[in-house]
């Protein structure tokens, strides 16, 4: 089975931190991810809204055995750092290192909160901004991207394909599509995430720091079209959780199993066949709010 690697940026201390590790733990495995980045102000580190939403007050102690970064009372009164301006060697030691590398958005916070009802000017801003920050930082245009939090509007779709990406991981699903959403169609492929992240697991009934890994790599031993896709996060799997990456891909290699980038599960597909789908809201257990989701077929 191929396990595509999706691994998520959100804050300086996952950039400056997370991503070394992980990019040291997946040289040792001889293996390459995907590596998509918020590239903006990181208003996270410094206290911004979500962190004190109620929705999310359940979440957070659910999830507080992964020891995800935390914000000190002292940050809560500085200026957020621009996570592009502080992590731009770092971005580019990645694509060095043969890793792909995309964009997840400017204002992840801005994103998580606004991108679902956003109009289309404030989706080009967003996105044109981390397109160019990447171009500048890379000195090439941005080919891959994959929303924060699973939260996308047409306008986005609308977006990939006026700059011809190769693909987008936005949704959660079991399979390949082209996307349709609110009569906007996209040529641009969605790879969606087909695996339960950590945070999701964690504190549900017999899943605890010990198992978790067990109960991931019993869902990847599910067969699905494409193989599956797994999202981590810089900020989890790369710091506190570090070794339960490690753990995943000992199991998933021990089980011939074959973790890749998005790119290579792209380059599998038969594009001619690729079915279009509409894009949906539901909800996942273990994470609050609604998700885009892979939906109905259409002819």
């Amino acid at each position: 089975m191929k396990i595509g690697l999706r691994v998520e940026v959100a804050t300086l201390q996952g950039a400056l931190e997370g991503v070394p590790r992980l990019l040291k733990l997946f040289d040792e495995y001889q293996l390459r991810a995907s590596f998509f980045f918020s590239l903006g102000a990181d208003r996270a580190s410094v206290g911004g809204g979500r962190w004190f939403n109620p929705q999310q007050w359940g979440y957070r102690r659910r999830t507080a055995s992964l020891d995800l970064p935390k914000v000190g009372l002292a940050r809560l009164f500085t200026a957020p750092p621009v996570i592009a301006s502080r992590a731009a060697d770092l971005i580019r030691s990645v694509s060095a290192a043969g890793h792909e590398v995309g964009i997840a958005c400017d204002d992840r916070l801005a994103w998580l909160a606004d991108a679902a009802d956003a109009d289309a000017g404030w989706t080009r801003q967003q996105m044109d901004r981390a397109a160019k920050v990447l171009r500048d930082i890379t000195g090439e245009a941005a080919q891959i991207s994959a929303a924060p939090g699973w939260q996308l509007n047409p306008h986005l779709l609308a977006w990939q394909a006026g700059q011809g990406l190769r693909f987008a991981s936005d949704t959660r699903g079991r399979s390949a599509f082209l996307p349709v959403l609110q009569g906007v169609e996209s040529g641009v492929v969605q790879l969606p995430t087909t695996l339960p992240t950590a945070d999701e697991l964690i504190g549900q009934p017999g899943i605890s720091l010990d198992n978790l890994h067990e109960f991931i790599f019993s869902e990847s031993r599910h067969l699905l079209p494409n193989g599956h896709i797994y999202s981590l996060r810089a900020e989890c799997e790369g710091l506190s959780q570090l070794s339960l990456m490690e753990k995943l891909l000992v199991m998933w290699k021990g089980s011939s199993d074959e973790p890749l980038t998005l790119g290579e599960l792209y380059d599998a597909l038969d594009l001619e066949k690729l079915p279009r789908h509409q894009v949906g809201w539901g909800e996942v257990t273990g994470r609050p709010g609604y998700l885009a989701m892979q939906s109905l077929p259409l002819e």
